[in-house]
């Protein structure tokens, strides 16, 4: 049998409303067995103390267990929760269901989904090459679990560093990464991503060590995209692509942003995935097509776009991730017509310095 891969995106009231996605599988459009992945853009504030993440898991996993006939336990355990805290600007909150079943249809190449966990992490390997490794055998699962040929997003969920698992580690004798759990994060993406860059030969092993992690950032993956959040203790990937070997009316392209406002780099996104951005905005027809926009947002270190002065990193009231969240999901709502995009901050070893891969699923031409 072939393999066909669906996406569904619903609008969310608040970070617990998942009555969108139960309309789906109560109206026949999603089978909740079928279920794999759920990414979730909530409007929290994407840092440490973001419970809108953990939330919103726990409703969808309460929803889904009674549909399932099983526990919110199980479901969290066999489904990728992916929740990436913060809306700012004009992003609007919203899930993407990703669903995979067989079928009847010849394979004619086509969006195809992998899916792989991580073991559970001791916090004191969070944010080191423990966390490199795993996640890089992970992401070498998810491959084979999708027969993916040609990989174009890897999705990561990860978790990060809290008072309570430092003060765990240390009454082991155990030593971690950082005292600070906001900078938890960015070393937990950073490994994560590296992760990613190993398994697709995009860094080679010899380059890679504890010292490098949130540090060298001319060591990066143009596919990863991670997250941290409180709510788990393991890594949860995802791998999106095309394979010869899947069905389906859906494919995906991708690009590296080199900066904020690299607009032309959305836009070869959309090309490649079939998709005609003209020289402006996307057409109501062709924005239609559209099922996902993915992205990574990050400030430049150095404090210049273009040479030009921004002021994220130094703005002491909002956190430079969120300044940087608003300004990618403006250029790329404005390529695309459309605000429902999933935009995540923190993209330490996530495209270049400033900069960060994006992705474009969308329906082919019919």
């Amino acid at each position: 049998m072939t393999r066909i891969a669906a996406v569904h995106r619903v609008p969310m009231r608040h970070p617990g409303d998942v009555s969108g996605v139960a309309g789906l599988i109560d109206g026949g459009a999603v089978d909740a067995a079928a279920i794999v992945a759920i990414l979730g853009k909530t409007e929290g504030n994407g840092c440490v103390n973001d419970f809108t993440r953990a939330y919103a898991v726990q409703a969808l996993s309460v929803m889904l267990a009674g549909r399932l006939e099983t526990t919110p336990e199980d479901v969290a355990a066999r489904i990728a929760m992916v929740m990436s805290g913060g809306t700012e600007g004009g992003l609007s909150p919203h899930f993407l269901i990703v669903s995979m079943a067989e079928t009847d249809a010849p394979a004619t190449g086509a969006l195809a989904i992998g899916i792989a966990f991580t073991r559970d992490f001791a916090p004191e390997e969070i944010g080191r090459m423990a966390q490199v490794e795993a996640t890089a055998e992970a992401v070498r699962a998810a491959m084979a679990h999708g027969d993916l040929d040609d990989v174009h997003y890897v999705q990561v969920k990860c978790p990060l560093l809290t008072s309570e698992r430092i003060a765990e580690a240390e009454a082991r004798g155990a030593t971690v990464a950082t005292h600070d759990t906001y900078r938890s994060m960015g070393l937990s993406r950073g490994a994560s991503a590296l992760g990613v860059a190993l398994a697709l030969g995009e860094v080679p092993a010899a380059a890679l060590s504890e010292a490098v992690i949130g540090m060298d950032t001319a060591l990066f993956s143009d596919c990863a995209s991670c997250s941290a959040g409180v709510e788990l203790t393991r890594n949860e990937v995802v791998v999106f692509g095309n394979s010869a070997s899947w069905a389906g009316d859906l494919t995906i392209a991708h690009a590296v942003m080199r900066d904020g406002i690299d607009l032309p780099a959305i836009q070869a996104a959309l090309r490649g995935a079939g998709l005609d951005p003209g020289a402006g905005q996307l057409t109501t027809g062709q924005a239609a097509r559209v099922v996902a926009l993915l992205a990574k947002a990050e400030p430049s270190t150095n404090g210049r776009i273009r040479g030009n002065r921004h002021i994220m990193n130094d703005d002491s009231d909002i956190n430079a991730t969120r300044h940087a969240r608003a300004l990618v999901g403006g250029v790329a709502a404005a390529a695309v017509g459309r605000t429902d995009l999933f935009i995540s901050g923190g993209a330490e070893h996530q495209g270049p310095d400033g900069g960060g891969p994006l992705a474009v699923i969308a329906r082919k031409a019919s």
